[in-house]
């Protein structure tokens, strides 16, 4: 059977997994803290028809081996987080990280972690800070973040300390800080959905990551600014060029499986 036939259905098959990344980024577009993706090619093994043929002083040069390569595989698909643009909301439970880190949340009292650039929160009735989800919001002690009965308002510093307004209009700090963490490896989270990460082994070495105070030069971990969400990170232009690309790549592998069928249906005419 003819390589060309099964190198054109690998290039079939890669530029749909682009295709597919593509079309995630697309519909993420307007996602609060969504970070994009992309999909890298690698060649599959060349299969090798003549080997290299060393030169021979006083005699013949060397002679390159002959490959032909049996097509396309998708090498990765990365991450990239790349910080997305700023939206103002004015709203004090919306927080944004201006710079490296991510905010920790946990669906219990901190057993289970989960990391996230999504900063939408807001507050329940039992005065917990919770994303959207209701999963708490983890402080740099590992708890999750319970505003005091005493306090009527609050703002938040960069360092991510909740200032807290007294009923009798008195400004007192509550020494709860918003904790931020910070990975090694950020490409090497899981997604596991609702803009929610999960470590593995390749994010960090430690498996119980620290929470970390905001805006520390000394752990590099980035601001925290109240009133602003981060908003997605994906850029429309880009995205609708390479869809254009992943198209006609798409399509010429598919014209090169038509041509291989047209070669083996004229090595079957002739035996008539």
């Amino acid at each position: 059977m003819l390589r060309s036939l099964y190198s054109g259905v690998s290039g079939m098959r890669g530029f749909q997994t682009k295709l597919d990344v593509i079309g995630n980024n697309i519909a993420n577009v307007n996602t609060v803290g969504f970070k994009g993706s992309r999909v890298m090619f690698k060649d599959i093994l060349s299969q090798t028809v003549a080997g290299v043929t060393a030169p021979v002083d006083g005699g013949l040069g060397g002679v390159n081996a002959k490959q032909i390569g049996l097509g396309v595989t998708v090498a990765a698909i990365d991450t990239i987080h790349a910080p997305g643009s700023a939206m103002t909301t004015n709203q004090v439970t919306d927080l944004r990280i201006d710079g490296d880190g991510f905010f920790a949340v946990t669906p219990d009292d901190g057993t289970t972690r989960f990391l996230t650039r999504a900063g939408n929160f807001t507050i329940d009735a039992a005065r917990n800070l919770v994303n959207p989800d209701g999963m708490h919001v983890l402080s740099t002690d590992g708890t999750p973040i319970v505003l005091d009965d005493t306090i009527v308002a609050f703002s938040i510093s960069q360092n991510g300390e909740i200032i807290g307004i007294n009923e009798d209009g008195t400004a007192e700090t509550t020494d709860i800080f918003v904790g931020v963490v910070k990975m090694t490896n950020p490409a090497g989270l899981e997604k596991v959905g609702s803009n929610l990460y999960r470590t593995t082994p390749n994010a960090t070495t430690e498996p119980d990551f620290e929470l970390l105070q905001a805006n520390d030069q000394a752990t590099g971990t980035g601001a925290i600014i109240s009133g602003q969400l981060e908003m997605s990170n994906v850029e429309l232009t880009n995205e609708l060029t390479e869809m254009i690309v992943a198209q006609r790549g798409f399509q010429a592998n598919s014209r090169i499986i038509t041509t291989s069928d047209e070669v083996l249906q004229e090595i079957l005419n002739l035996k008539r």
